[in-house]
């Protein structure tokens, strides 16, 4: 082994704002390094980390023109109240396969990606 994973990173135009929205979707503590930077520290798992970029660009779903670079797959027991309480945060449905499948497509505020998936 070389290291360990100390983060998960996102670009977004505001890291105060969208590691609120983190928080009230996987809990954890917002500590903030300064403007440019702000982690969510949780009991489980990576920290998530968000940098402030000038002039930042959504990723598209399902195109690659402005392509997700990658997604948090987020393991929930109840995909229908998940849902209500992720949208109720801020998300926006990009896919549900109309219930037929184990997990749904959102976008946080800012446009990345994530799935809640029934676990």
């Amino acid at each position: 082994m070389i290291g360990t994973l100390r983060a998960y990173a996102l670009d977004c135009p505001d890291p105060r704002a969208l590691a609120g929205f983190y928080a009230g979707l996987v809990g954890g503590k917002i500590v903030e390094e300064d403007d440019e930077w702000v982690e969510l520290v949780g009991d489980h798992g990576p920290t998530l980390a968000f940098q402030r970029v000038e002039g930042f660009r959504a990723p598209a779903w399902p195109t690659q023109d402005a392509p997700q670079q990658g997604h948090l797959d987020i393991g929930v027991t109840d995909l229908d109240a998940a849902q209500a309480q992720v949208l109720e945060l801020g998300a926006t449905l990009l896919e549900d396969w109309n219930g037929t499948k184990g997990w749904r497509v959102f976008a946080d505020p800012v446009g990345h990606p994530f799935c809640l998936c029934a676990c």
